[in-house]
């Protein structure tokens, strides 16, 4: 059995991938259902909902709540979390081995900050495609037609979001979403602060479909000593 345990070095990898965003617009059911008028986007941002859209969007509105556990292996050591989001309320509930903590979004105090930035990195990971469009108030975009991706070396399109330098938990981190003709992410980097070197690279792998939400359940590491999966995965509609 693999030991539930990940060192410290890579608990500060994950959960600086991603506790970026500002709190104000962080995954609420506002900033979700907030669109702009296609005339009135720029081509990053006609980019960023096409990708958003294909991953399920336009069907955010009715869900209702969404559980899931966020997994990491890396080598013999296991890491996990089970979440339950109440998107329209901003409900959530942290379950771990040690306990579980039910908190309010929308009144983080000193006892549940940490759960906090779990949840952000979390759900972030999970529902990443859309936080093109939630987190554009916080965020700059740049898009390349044509870029090789860093792990299958394809040929895929290339959009960048970038948080400012204020705000939220970690600002100033950068993601380099690989995306597909059909607007499908396929690969990613983190770049921690927007530096050149990369922090981490994965793939976006098992693709499903949940009530109109599509999910990529499992992200590797090119060599595959170090995968981060989603199990236990619902969405519930109105």
């Amino acid at each position: 059995m693999k030991k539930i345990i990940l060192s410290t070095a890579i608990l500060l990898a994950l959960f600086s991938c991603k506790t970026e965003t500002k709190q104000t617009s962080e995954t609420t059911p506002e900033v979700a259902t907030e669109e702009v008028a296609e005339e009135e986007r720029t081509p990053e941002q006609e980019v960023a909902y096409q990708i958003a859209e294909a991953s399920g969007l336009d069907q955010w509105d009715q869900v209702s709540e969404v559980q899931f556990t966020f997994n990491v292996d890396r080598g013999e050591e296991h890491y996990e979390k089970s979440w339950i989001w109440k998107p329209k309320t901003q409900n959530i509930t942290q379950m771990t081995a040690q306990d579980t903590i039910t908190y309010n979004r929308s009144s983080v105090d000193s006892t549940s900050t940490a759960a906090d930035k779990g949840f952000i990195n979390d759900s972030f990971w999970l529902l990443a495609p859309m936080h093109l469009v939630w987190d554009k108030e916080s965020s700059n975009l740049t898009v390349q037609d044509t870029a090789t991706a860093p792990i299958s070396k394809k040929q895929l399109h290339k959009i960048t979001l970038t948080y400012g330098d204020e705000g939220g938990y970690t600002p100033g981190d950068a993601y380099d979403f690989f995306y597909d003709d059909e607007f499908m992410v396929r690969e990613w980097i983190f770049r921690r602060g927007n530096v050149s070197e990369f922090s981490m690279v994965t793939t976006w792998d098992d693709y499903e479909d949940y009530n109109g939400i599509k999910i990529a359940s499992d992200h590797k590491t090119e060599d595959k000593n170090f995968r981060l999966y989603f199990t236990d995965i619902a969405v519930k509609t109105e």
